[in-house]
């Protein structure tokens, strides 16, 4: 038996915000903020804030718009940040499985089968609506699948690859015959938007594939997985339940005082640093992969990267393949999507694996933080 990815989905936003629009909005954000603190900035207190622009976006980044889940919050002054409403339970899928339940239902309709064809689903992200119940438990839920098992995982941006590898692990040792991996992430949501260094990074999107084992292979078969985490606070995000009981004991006052979160505690990142780290390591943990196969550089056709940075995709794929590398072997949707976190890579893969013949290998890598980084080796069927 071999085990393969048969299927694939994917749920896009009904909202996309352009840098023009994003950078409208920061830059009225920095007027007013300079405007309402403008002795002290005179009186070098504290520094003034600067002006962005979408072409500095697009520079560092390769990005040119992004797809979110609600808009209007985003791009308010005074707000800056999605307003999404709580939804109850009890009475209806709350708004992360709805996405994932979108995505998986795809997935399934692509690989050819039915909700309860599945043993099991992992849901891999990098940020959960709560603690419990399991989000990928309310979307086995979603999609009616009944029986079987689900659970959460969450590596951050390299959740895809690690959870590809946990599937294929469940499947190889007897507990699955099929397993469903999803990703559902509304980046939007721990990004901070006032931050001109990474308030443009993110986006919202859900994807989906499903790995099954198969008598007779289809679709692109998991030869295996290569896993590596070091721990790094160069990529944070801090804010989580223990935030009541932190505020309490630094004895600022009752917690329902809160108006907004504390902004140091959502999406932070040293991108200097992650670029100088990162990258090398990427291509040092791809490049040890193949060798262990006996697989060599030039036989790789495609690459499905974790979109993060567009520089970062074209340096991974320089350093790995050769500097002179067709850059057609590291697709990128970057420009569209922004940075998706966990999905990005997969986003990738919806896209562009049709486009590899019988017998052709690819990577999919992911990367981010912990440091943890992903490299899943597939062959076309």
């Amino acid at each position: 038996m071999t085990t393969c990815i048969t299927g694939t989905g994917l749920y896009i936003p009904p909202y996309s915000i352009s840098n023009e629009e994003l950078v409208t909005s920061f830059n009225q954000y920095v007027d007013n903020y300079n405007e309402q603190h403008a002795e002290e900035i005179a009186s070098e207190a504290i520094p003034a804030l600067q002006h962005s622009s979408a072409e500095f976006i697009e520079k560092v980044s390769g990005i040119k718009s992004r797809y979110v889940m609600e808009k209007e919050g985003i791009l308010n002054p005074e707000i800056m940040a999605p307003v999404i409403a709580h939804r109850d339970m009890d009475k209806e899928l709350s708004v992360m499985a709805e996405m994932g339940t979108a995505a998986l239902l795809a997935a399934l309709k692509d690989a050819g089968l039915e909700p309860n064809d599945l043993d099991g689903i992992i849901l891999a992200c990098s940020n959960f609506p709560r603690t419990y119940p399991a989000l990928s438990i309310e979307i086995q839920n979603g999609i009616g699948m009944v029986g079987g098992f689900a659970f959460d995982m969450n590596v951050a941006c390299s959740a895809a690859t690690f959870g590809i590898a946990q599937a294929h692990g469940l499947i190889v040792s007897g507990l699955a015959k099929r397993v469903a991996m999803v990703n559902v992430e509304i980046t939007s949501a721990h990004l901070n938007w006032r931050n001109r260094d990474s308030h443009f990074i993110f986006g919202d999107v859900a994807t989906a594939c499903i790995i099954e084992d198969l008598d007779t292979p289809k679709g692109y078969e998991v030869l295996n997985a290569k896993l590596f985490t070091q721990f790094s606070t160069n990529i944070k995000n801090e804010y989580g339940f223990m935030d009541r009981s932190e505020y309490l004991a630094a004895g600022t006052g009752m917690y329902p005082d809160i108006k907004e979160p504390v902004t140091n505690k959502l999406f932070l990142q040293n991108g200097r640093k992650v670029f100088r780290e990162v990258c090398p390591k990427v291509s040092e943990i791809i490049t040890e992969h193949l060798q262990a196969n006996d697989l060599q550089a030039d036989e790789i056709k495609m690459m499905w990267l974790h979109q993060a940075n567009a520089n970062m995709i074209d340096l991974i794929l320089r350093t790995v393949v050769g500097k002179d590398a067709d850059k057609a072997i590291a697709p990128s949707v970057i420009a569209e999507f922004a940075n998706t976190s966990s999905a990005s890579p997969m986003i990738v893969f919806h896209r562009y694996k049709d486009s590899l013949k019988s017998g052709d290998l690819g990577v999919i890598c992911s990367f981010g933080a912990g440091y943890s980084i992903g490299s899943v080796l597939v062959r076309k069927v």
